[in-house]
């Protein structure tokens, strides 16, 4: 998911996606190219993927799509084992990614006159979030999508983060976790602040709004999201696959470290149970579908005026999670040191590590995937697409 080393749904997957926010941040900070603007060939890009993988990431995938048309790239393997190489088309686990299609459907929903974002969540999950002081009826759903709640993020359990990001994985890669038991690691901890006065970056926001979702649709949030967002845009690569723990192919396998050092073993963590992140992070998808979902959510295509209005409307963020940038309903703003703004979101999850962004007007979008949690090069990728560095 995303933030205080997250952008994934566990910790590995949370250290993961702090070195995916890290590095965003590295972007932010980077010098800016002297002429900003796209490389029509992408050379830049391209040499950026090959880099990543020269720093050690196994491989990665993306795909560009500006003026000029798309352009799709892949470099390094996908398959440690036998060296195929990783394919341009390749889906993926796209983490906290997964956020923005959530925040979609409830913002949706509003737009119907079914619920409002200043709803308390206690009017909706009465007596879900309740004990060890907090209190669902202070909490409101847009506090949810803004990470302001206060709620702890469960993905920060110490339990929790043993089994999941740990070789203990490997024993534990297959459970299912309800939402309902994610929601109660969490409330093992106290609120990280009082709704609405401070911003922490937590996983169990958007697993109470996917909840919230069923709650005033009866339906699985994930069948909202196909029948709202994945259907309607023809997105053929992206599912919700709930407790599925393959891949679909096209596809590479997915390696990580499990909280060891960059130098260390390294695991074959491609079968998981996505149930771990839910409707925070357990989203499958490829580049081509992510950039075809914020472009026509940046133009307009999914939420009218008014409530596209409110995701953009963003609250300062802290520390790494936050990228140096600002955050609005399940959207990250970043502004890049050439002075493009992009908006989008990050994913972590375990062997997988990916980001995707586009400018505001949905014509410029970007986005990459590594099979790999612990590498770097991300800054590269963001300077050479965007800026033309």
């Amino acid at each position: 998911m995303a933030v205080r080393r997250r952008l994934t749904p566990v910790r590995k997957g949370c250290a993961a996606a702090a070195a995916l926010v890290a590095a965003v941040a590295g972007a932010l900070t980077a010098p800016a190219a002297a002429t900003p603007g796209a490389d029509r060939d992408h050379r830049g890009t391209r040499a950026a993927l090959a880099a990543a993988v020269r720093g050690g990431v196994p491989g990665a995938t993306a795909q560009a799509r500006d003026r000029h048309g798309p352009w799709s790239g892949a470099a390094g393997v996908g398959d440690l084992r036998t060296g195929t190489p990783r394919g341009a088309h390749d889906r993926f686990r796209a983490g906290s990614i997964t956020k923005t299609f959530v925040a979609t459907v409830l913002l949706q929903l509003e737009a119907e006159g079914r619920l409002d974002l200043d709803d308390a969540v206690g009017a909706w999950l009465p007596g879900v979030i309740e004990g060890n002081g907090h209190d669902g009826d202070r909490i409101t759903v847009r506090q949810l999508l803004n990470h302001t709640s206060g709620i702890h993020d469960y993905s920060e359990d110490p339990d929790f983060h043993r089994r999941l990001t740990t070789p203990e994985f490997l024993a534990h890669r297959h459970r299912t976790w309800r939402p309902a038991a994610l929601v109660a690691l969490a409330l093992r901890h106290a609120p990280d602040f009082v709704p609405g006065r401070g911003w922490a970056y937590s996983n169990t926001n958007y697993v109470v709004a996917g909840m919230v979702i069923e709650k005033v649709t009866g339906r699985p949030y994930g069948d909202e999201i196909r029948d709202r967002i994945v259907t309607p845009l023809h997105l053929r690569a992206t599912s919700v696959p709930g407790t599925r723990p393959t891949l679909p192919r096209p596809g590479s396998r997915a390696y990580s470290k499990l909280s060891g050092a960059a130098g260390s073993r390294t695991y074959d963590v491609t079968e998981l149970n996505p149930s771990l992140a839910g409707a925070a992070g357990e989203l499958v998808s490829d580049a081509a579908d992510l950039n075809r979902f914020y472009a026509a959510l940046l133009r307009g295509e999914l939420l009218p005026p008014r409530q596209l209005a409110a995701m953009k409307r963003t609250v300062p963020t802290r520390g790494k999670e936050g990228a140096g940038g600002r955050y609005g309903l399940g959207l990250l703003r970043l502004e890049l040191p050439c002075g493009t703004v992009v908006w989008g979101h990050g994913g972590g999850i375990h062997g997988s590590l990916s980001l995707a962004l586009a400018t505001a007007d949905g014509g410029h979008a970007l986005t990459f995937n590594f099979n790999g949690d612990w590498a770097g090069g991300q800054d590269r990728i963001l300077a050479a697409e965007f800026c033309g560095a």
